[in-house]
């Protein structure tokens, strides 16, 4: 097979002498009113090619050999814009579009180049990915999620998890937004109440470039506290369909687009995972299965009106496999059964659709977004997994989360003045069926509730910048109110205001100082605002549950070096949180959970905990440049939140310390390339088992795993991660298809990471758990190490045509 697949290669690489040249078309207008913008220079940087647009903004360049490229527009007047790895191909045209804002001022003296990712509305606290920096990302397997890790303030868990940590807050203070439209999930078997899991359900062949907003919100966002991501899909092709069909480790994918008649482009793309085969003969107790869609139509009706179609979704199984590897050590044998005995059967759908409206205008347009997305949710357990006796049931719950919701926002350009407003509704349904044993283990409770909640929000909101004469000083600032009716103060959209105030000042040409401060609103998980006793009371509501808070505080400096493509920047943040729920069972603050599976926030809260975050960070970005790219991130941080059961603040379960993330790539002849990364994160904290109630056989017979000693909660720290991973690409370019093969190799000196440890019972040689002899109410426990981390190397096949 190996000497077929070299000879495959070879076969590719003398067929590139028979190949034709690359096409590069598009248009380039005014955003703002979408009107062409004529006579504008297209370049390909380092390069001779070049041409300039028609009357109509359209242009096309020919002749171009196939590689990526730095592609600028500029026209006098206008803010030139530079698309970064645009990939050149014979097999068709590449469609490549530019937006040039028009210039406040004539000045030479000040230069702006929109190489890298500023806004008049969020000058600060913004980093940008494109669709070739997101795919040959080492170790990123093609995962949005993991991508972003490469950013300064994002750490992860040290696991197989895509929980996305910035700034020292939690998961689940993130949100998502693809072509303006919310899409709550982007993650398979992620955790309700927050974020995240192991595989991200976006295709990265979709994606056209990507913002990450970790400070100066802007005011038209809403219900977040520590980032916003802003999903940008490319259009569909207007010549001709064009597919990319994907075969990696785990799953298969397949993309296609094309024009729908005259006026109407489309995008679609489905994934089918085949990882339950992997890990079958693996020998692995557990067996997911994921399967996801996006698609996504643009319609043109008029010069001045865009019609934008999204739907993303995807399925996912967990199930379990009780058959035994063979020459199974007694070590992984205990660790296979005390997985079976913990983990549950679970199925997940989630949805988002949305319809996004664009009206155009002289001096700005009209955005018009309905969308609805749903989550539904279940996982049941069997006591030692025998379902044939319905008194084991441990716990069956249901749940389903849907949202409808309606923005209008207006947006008007006058010269160095740009003024938004807007405002939206959303309605809410949450439901909820759930039979529970296993959480009140040694209280005797049992939990039996089957009922539904609805909820209306609102919001409103008005931002405005302005830019001095020079264009050296630029001032945003915005106001949005927001209100719910969970709460009786959350129902009042004046106890929710939410002002923000930003400033960026050009002390010299290319070098900024920027500063913001703002309040921002989020509200609790819909498990916590529907969570109802037995009785059907709505629990919290009753607490008077309230939107949590945070008021940021950021400042830094940002040098940008435009002829080589260079970005460094240095920030420093503070982050104040309020009204953090905390739970009225165990006493510890729900920003301290959601880095695993399951559910988050279904028990009754209090909105009393305070939390704080604050540290540095620092970026030298080099977008590809000479053949060579990189970044490198250095990020001090700590966080740290009050808890009922401890005393002032004590460190969260996201007080990382010192994030190191250090990417490299090069590009060689004949379409090479060969790329590293290397990540370091500070230990985190973890609550330690509480062995004394753990081990009473009460409690173990229906809970199957430990109880925590929240009296010491994250009271202990795990030793520091690092992992290096590697990848290789190669390209062949042909006259009407492309291939690309690449071996991506995650933790390549195999490290192992500390997790905190697990505490499994002792069993017999028959697989039965031994009683204590000195205690017949208790079972011998003991408390195992559990390392994470393996050599895991990947190939994949791309072909495109």
């Amino acid at each position: 097979m190996r000497v077929s697949f070299i000879f495959i290669c070879l076969l590719f690489h003398s067929f590139t002498l028979l190949a034709q040249e690359g096409v590069v078309r598009g248009r380039v207008f005014n955003p703002i009113n979408n009107e062409p913008v004529p006579f504008a220079n297209v370049v390909i940087l380092n390069t001779d090619y070049g041409t300039v647009s028609d009357e109509d903004g359209n242009y096309e360049i020919r002749g171009i050999n196939p590689g990526l490229y730095n592609i600028r527009a500029s026209f006098v007047g206008f803010r030139s814009k530079t698309e970064f790895e645009i990939q050149i191909t014979r097999a068709s045209a590449v469609r490549l579009d530019f937006e040039l804002r028009e210039e406040a001022s004539d000045l030479s003296e000040v230069t702006v180049d929109a190489k890298f990712s500023r806004s008049d509305e969020t000058p600060i606290s913004v980093r940008s990915l494109n669709t070739n920096e997101i795919e040959r990302y080492p170790g990123g397997n093609r995962d949005i999620s993991r991508v972003i890790q490469s950013l300064p303030g994002v750490a992860s868990t040290a696991s197989f998890r895509n929980d996305i940590i910035i700034r020292g807050g939690a998961p689940n203070e993130n949100k998502f937004f693809i072509e303006e439209i919310e899409v709550p999930v982007i993650n398979h078997f992620a955790t309700q109440g927050s974020s995240g899991g192991p595989v991200g359900i976006l295709n990265v062949n979709l994606i056209k470039n990507v913002d990450v907003i970790t400070g100066g919100f802007p005011a038209d966002r809403m219900n977040s506290l520590s980032s916003f991501f802003e999903f940008d899909l490319k259009d569909g092709r207007k010549d001709k369909m064009f597919s990319q069909v994907t075969i990696g480790a785990s799953e298969f994918t397949i993309s296609n687009e094309g024009p729908l008649g005259e006026k109407t482009t489309y995008l679609v793309s489905a994934r089918q995972s085949y990882l339950q085969f992997l890990f079958r003969a693996l020998g692995l107790p557990f067996l997911p299965t994921f399967n996801d869609f996006t698609i996504k139509t643009k319609t043109k009706i008029n010069d001045k009106t865009e019609l934008t179609f999204l739907g993303v979704g995807a399925i996912d199984l967990f199930a379990l496999n009780f058959d035994a590897p063979q020459n199974e050590t007694d070590e992984e044998r205990e660790n296979r059964l005390y997985l079976l005995d913990n983990l549950p059967i679970s199925t997940q759908w989630n949805y988002t659709t949305g319809l996004k409206l664009k009206r155009f205008r002289e001096n700005g347009f009209w955005t018009f977004i309905l969308s609805r997305n749903m989550l539904n949710n279940r996982s049941f357990k069997y006591f030692q997994n025998d379902d044939s006796n319905p008194a084991n049931l441990l716990f069956d719950y249901t749940s389903q989360e849907s949202e409808n919701k309606f923005r209008a926002e207006n947006s008007i350009f006058k010269g160095r003045t740009t003024i938004k407003y807007g405002v939206n509704y959303e309605f809410a349904r949450y439901f909820i069926n759930n039979f529970d044993r296993f959480t009140l283990a040694g209280e005797g409770g049992v939990i039996e509730v089957n009922d539904q909640s609805f909820f209306n929000s609102y919001g409103a909101f008005i931002s405005a910048s302005q830019t001095s004469k020079n264009e050296r000083l630029l001032l945003s600032g915005g106001v949005r109110m927001d209100g719910s009716d969970f709460g009786p103060t959350a129902s009042n959209p004046l106890n929710q205001i939410s002002p923000r105030f930003s400033l960026s000042y050009q002390i010299i040409p290319q070098l900024f100082w920027t500063g913001n401060v703002g309040i921002y609103y989020q509200k609790p998980p819909y498990t916590a605002l529907g969570f109802r006793n037995n009785e059907g009371e709505l629990i919290n509501q009753l607490n008077d549950i309230r939107f949590i808070r945070s008021t940021h505080f950021v400042t830094g400096v940002e040098k940008v070096v435009p002829e080589k493509s260079r970005r460094f920047s240095l920030e420093g943040f503070y982050k104040l949180y309020n009204n953090y729920p905390t739970s009225l069972r165990n006493g510890i603050a729900l920003a301290n959970l959601g880095a695993d599976f399951g559910v988050i926030g279904n028990e009754p809260v209090n909105s009393d905990a305070d939390g704080r975050a604050f540290g540095m960070e620092f970026l030298a970005q080099q977008r590809l440049f000479n053949n060579f790219y990189g970044i490198a991130a250095l990020t001090w941080v700590r966080s740290e939140f009050t808890n009922p059961n401890t005393v002032g603040f004590v460190p969260s379960a996201w007080d990382s310390r010192w994030i190191v993330s250090l990417t490299a790539g090069k590009r060689f002849g004949k379409d090479w390339e060969i790329g590293a990364r290397w990540r370091y994160l500070g230990g985190l904290p973890y609550t330690p088992v509480d062995l004394e109630t753990s081990s009473l056989r009460e409690v173990w017979d229906l809970r199957g795993q430990p109880v925590f000693d929240f009296n010491r909660i994250n009271a202990d720290r795990l030793a520091a991660f690092h992992q290096l991973d590697l990848r290789i690409d190669k390209r062949y370019f042909f006259n009407k298809w492309n291939f690309n093969w690449y071996i991506d190799i995650q933790n390549a000196y195999n490290f192992r990471a500390e997790q905190p440890p697990l505490l499994v019972p002792e069993r017999n040689p028959e697989g039965s758990l031994i009683v204590d002899p000195n205690d017949p109410s208790r079972y011998l426990m003991r408390l195992v190490s559990n390392p994470a981390g393996t050599i895991l190397p990947t190939i994949g096949v791309i072909v495109e045509f």
